[in-house]
């Protein structure tokens, strides 16, 4: 490692998703030389766990400006730039053929988990002589350990397989971690490869995104074609309206008439609608076979049990920070984005479902060159969209490469949107969004009201 200069060792991009590649085609324009670590066994491994799910925004907006010129050179024929793709076809029709360019196809390392990072020589405490420093990452493949030495670390990993547990206070509830067999994972592929775990059963889901509104829809598609199927929903706030959105008014169509489809299937009963429910226990059957109980806290603190064959736990994901642990950080406590980053997305106050367009210096750490981009970027916050994720590691490429004024600079492709509200409650109370997509509501927690609380 002490042969070799710092400014000579590639870039770490931790994740071969959407916005991993997109670095990986950013800095390779930019004449860095990048390593691509991936996880799992192919590229784009965590969009194939939900490839049956359609994305709300089309392919105009899920293809990255370099990625494509990469592709095009190769003869990539881009797919319709109006069409939704589901994940399995981000996959298939951009990521894998990204992935197999020369010019990529070399950098890239699948089944390569990292499990650390850390500056080389000192630890966290350290602070004489630790500007300038490469970065360690210590990786696993094939049951060896190694640590790579690289220049910066562009942590686009993600939160998938990080969810947040179904109880109150961020914890989860109790006999949570007894009832795995009768919980989903956070997108199950109801009428497909999972529909039998579904069909003629009682399935409770328990969230208020957009992830849930696409498990709650299919099952009600399922319950349509199979007699006995019956659908739960819980939300622990008072009003929907906040997933429901804004039909019309959503900058992208896809996602308004996901929302306005699931109002109208709560208003003729096919989806059983709880409000203010909170978690507290799941028991599981005497002898393992039959259905949970689920029980928690209802409107004005009344006790509710459900008993359900099934839970889908859409309740939005965390990042985990345990591979950054011995590097410096400088995260929101709340939401836990980058402290710079966090005013903009912050759910309790964030109203537009849209952010201003942002790159390096947003994202920046106290340790220099170490980035975490793509939907890990947003900590706890939602309403990530790839287009975002392309921006920051553009914008990041042109700081590493010393290009101050190409990072400075917005090059998001997105339609400015209209007006977006602050309160539901308060139409007339509107704020230009900078450059996104609006949602055609109130997006911070305001919009649904308290969640309820137990003693």
């Amino acid at each position: 490692m002490a042969d070799v200069p710092t400014s000579e060792l590639p870039v770490a991009v931790i994740g071969a998703g959407p916005v991993g590649l997109a670095a990986a085609a950013h800095l390779l324009e930019r004449g860095l030389e990048s390593l691509v670590l991936e996880a799992g066994g192919e590229v784009g491994a965590t969009v194939r766990a939900w490839g049956h799910v359609r994305l709300f925004s089309p392919w105009a907006y899920d293809v990255d400006a370099a990625a494509r010129r990469l592709l095009v050179a190769h003869g990539w024929t881009p797919p319709d730039p109006d069409a939704l793709p589901t994940g399995a076809e981000l996959v298939d029709a951009y990521l894998a053929p990204l992935a197999a360019t020369p010019e990529l196809a070399s950098r890239i390392r699948t089944g390569t988990r990292v499990l650390a990072v850390s500056r080389s020589g000192v630890d966290k405490t350290r602070t004489v002589g630790r500007a300038g420093r490469p970065y360690v990452v210590r990786t696993v493949a094939d049951g060896g350990v190694a640590d790579v030495p690289v220049r910066a670390v562009l942590d686009a990993s993600g939160t998938w397989g990080h969810r947040n547990p179904l109880g109150a206070a961020g914890l989860p509830a109790v006999g949570e971690d007894r009832a795995g067999a009768w919980l989903t994972g956070p997108l199950p592929d109801v009428l497909g490869t999972d529909r039998e775990r579904f069909a003629g059963r009682h399935t409770l889901v328990v969230g208020m995104g957009h992830s849930a509104a696409t498990t709650l829809l299919a099952l009600v598609r399922l319950r349509e074609q199979e007699p006995g199927t019956r659908v739960t929903w819980a939300i622990r706030g008072r009003s929907p309206a906040r997933l429901y959105g804004g039909g019309d008014a959503d900058g992208l169509p896809a996602r308004g008439l996901l929302g306005w489809t699931l109002r109208d299937a709560v208003a003729v009963g096919a989806v059983d609608l709880v409000r203010e429910f909170t978690v507290a226990s799941l028991a599981t059957p005497d002898g393992g076979a039959g259905r949970l109980t689920v029980t928690g806290a209802g409107r004005d603190g009344a006790v509710v049990r459900l008993e359900v064959d099934a839970v889908v736990p859409a309740t939005g994901f965390r990042p985990d920070l345990d591979l950054l642990r011995e590097v410096r950080l400088d995260l929101d406590p709340a939401v836990e984005a980058p402290a710079r980053l966090a005013p903009l997305i912050d759910p309790n106050a964030h109203s537009c479902g849209t952010v201003p367009p942002h790159g390096a210096a947003l994202l920046a750490h106290p340790d220099e060159h170490l980035y975490v981009v793509g939907v890990k970027s947003y900590g706890r916050a939602p309403t990530f969209l790839l287009a975002t994720g392309y921006e920051q590691v553009r914008s990041i490429a042109a700081a590493l490469a010393g290009d101050v004024a190409a990072a400075e600079r917005v090059e998001l492709a997105l339609p400015a949107t209209g007006v977006c509200s602050t309160d539901l409650g308060a139409r007339d109370a509107a704020e230009v969004a900078g450059v996104g997509f609006a949602t055609g509501s109130a997006h911070g927690w305001s919009a649904e009201g308290q969640p309820a609380t137990t003693g």
